[in-house]
């Protein structure tokens, strides 16, 4: 079922749209992702589900309630992770805990979550001493210490190493698997594709596609890319372009070829060759990305 619906949301900024017609449900125990780029309305369109702001236009519903005229019952249900979030410098991880705990009347055990989020060792030093990543595993905790149904992550990784980050996005993994819902926001197209179950790539305050990250790769002009170095220049009449599925060929300076199009374009390239006797080195079949599904996807919407 639906734990989250957002229906024609409008949100603007002197005079400037940033957010047009928005709508999307997510269903609960889901990892659900919003992904765009910067200024797309990301960031606007979860504060109207956290209820941080209020819409122009549309509803949010958060478990059935209006996030701003009911505010407090949506907080015990949902933690939030900001886009921009700091402590006081001179804080502990416990005493953060201690404060974040207090707010709820009935919070998670913050020692038992500290350890599931390897903040145990770390328990009595100071916010500022904390690494990118242990900031953000304190950040989780926080979001998760009211022992909420849902959990708003926007931005999460931005700033991580890569090793932080995939360390990351396991734990978000771990969170949904322990119950929680997810409602992630990025504009890391690898991160999306690693950890969603459905994606809303929101694109000018719209949405551009909405899907699993398999169907908007799916849904991009040419899922399937075959790359090769012919071993002898191919005739003229060679008809890549006309097999089945090929949506696109390209030929780099270097001579190395490039046809976009589906499973069924890459076997038939590979039997070209062998019919025209041709090798093909450093022959790579790829599936297309959801960055290179993205791109596809705003032109279109464009």
């Amino acid at each position: 079922m639906a734990i989250i619906e957002v229906q024609a949301l409008g949100k603007a900024y002197g005079g400037s749209q940033v957010v047009d017609g928005v709508s999307f449900t997510v269903e609960e125990g889901e990892i659900f992702g919003i992904l765009g780029p910067n200024g797309a309305g990301k960031t606007t369109t979860v504060e109207c589900v956290e209820g941080l702001r209020v819409p122009d236009s549309g509803t949010v519903r958060v478990a059935g309630l209006d996030p701003a005229a009911d505010r407090a019952e949506v907080t015990r249900l949902l933690g939030a992770q900001l886009q921009e979030s700091e402590l006081q410098a001179k804080l502990t991880v416990r005493e953060a805990l201690e404060l974040y705990s207090s707010f709820y009347p009935r919070p998670a055990d913050r020692l038992a979550l500290a350890e599931r989020l390897g903040l145990t060792a770390h328990l009595d030093r100071r916010f500022a001493q904390l690494s990118g990543g242990q900031k953000q595993r304190l950040f989780i905790a926080l979001a998760l210490v009211g022992d909420p149904r849902i959990v708003v992550l926007d931005e999460l990784t931005t700033g991580l190493d890569p090793r932080a980050r995939r360390d990351t996005w396991g734990l978000i993994e771990e969170v949904r698997d322990s119950g929680v819902t997810v409602l992630l926001v990025t504009h890391f197209m690898e991160e999306a594709q690693r950890l969603c179950d459905r994606v809303a790539v929101i694109d000018k305050g719209r949405v551009a596609a909405l899907d699993t990250p398999e169907g908007l790769v799916g849904r991009s002009a040419g899922s399937t890319v075959v790359s090769f170095t012919p071993s002898k220049p191919l005739p003229d009449d060679a008809g890549l372009g006309q097999l089945p599925g090929a949506v696109a060929v390209s030929t780099a300076p270097d001579g190395r070829i490039t046809v976009h199009g589906d499973d069924d374009t890459a076997a038939a390239v590979i039997s070209l060759l062998a019919r025209l006797d041709i090798t093909a080195h450093r022959l790579r079949v790829l599936d297309t990305t959801l960055d290179e599904a993205f791109l596809d996807l705003t032109e279109q919407d464009a």
